[in-house]
């Protein structure tokens, strides 16, 4: 079926992901450093336009890296043995990874500069957003976790098994959303329902283990309620 075969592709373009996290520390570097500088973007309460062109930085940075990741892959596949040939085109591509960083910490430079020097000015305190923006960088943020996690854990695939799990994860992080930015206490309770619906599914489909399914549902609830706090 259509769905089940885009699920599958999902997963195998997830698996990308993973491997590259499992095995290229300097991608790991470029997630941790997109999670800081969007936590940054979000405290200094930078404008819409400058956080658009600071996120397309940052993702061209990490297909950069993903891009120089998988031309590796073809070299070593292809020329196992030392080629000096091959060498170039490691070394470019890896050229082109550099290029790209160095460009993105220039433009990070150029956009966050005015207002860390306006927050020393004027006095430091947190910008706050609203529930539709705090709900995004959960997201984002519940979803770089669940991959750093999966990665030093080496267990399972992105979207089946492996710790924690990233639906439980999801679910109870928009539940914990929906708790801030809905006004009705029977919304709220649907929802709950639904993401313990989901949670309960892994265990039922024997995708993931009853601690996993905990462990996704506390980090994911947990950081989007630290979130809420702080942003709110």
């Amino acid at each position: 079926m259509p769905l089940r075969r885009w699920i599958r592709s999902t997963n195998f373009a997830v698996e990308g992901i993973l491997h590259g996290t499992k095995t290229q520390r300097h991608l790991r570097y470029h997630l941790y450093s997109a999670a800081f500088i969007m936590i940054v973007s979000y405290v200094l309460g930078i404008s819409k336009i400058d956080f658009l062109i600071i996120t397309l930085t940052v993702i061209l940075v990490l297909l950069a890296e993903l891009s120089n990741t998988a031309i590796e892959a073809v070299v070593d596949m292809v020329s196992p043995e030392h080629n000096e040939k091959a060498k170039i085109a490691k070394d470019v591509a890896a050229g082109g990874v550099l290029t790209t960083a160095f460009g993105a910490a220039v433009i990070g430079y150029i956009i966050i500069l005015p207002y860390i020097r306006k927050a020393f000015q004027e006095g430091f305190h947190i910008a706050k957003h609203s529930g539709e923006e705090v709900s995004v960088m959960a997201v984002v943020l519940v979803l770089i976790l669940v991959v750093m996690t999966k990665a030093h854990f080496g267990k399972g695939t992105p979207l089946r098994g492996g710790i924690p799990s990233g639906h439980a994860a999801l679910a109870f992080s928009v539940w914990v959303a929906v708790i801030y930015t809905a006004s009705s206490t029977i919304v709220s309770s649907l929802c709950f329902v639904l993401a313990a619906g989901i949670a309960a599914s892994r265990v039922i489909w024997k995708i993931h283990t009853v601690w996993e399914v905990l462990l996704g549902g506390i980090m994911g609830a947990a950081l989007t309620f630290v979130l809420f706090q702080i942003f709110f």
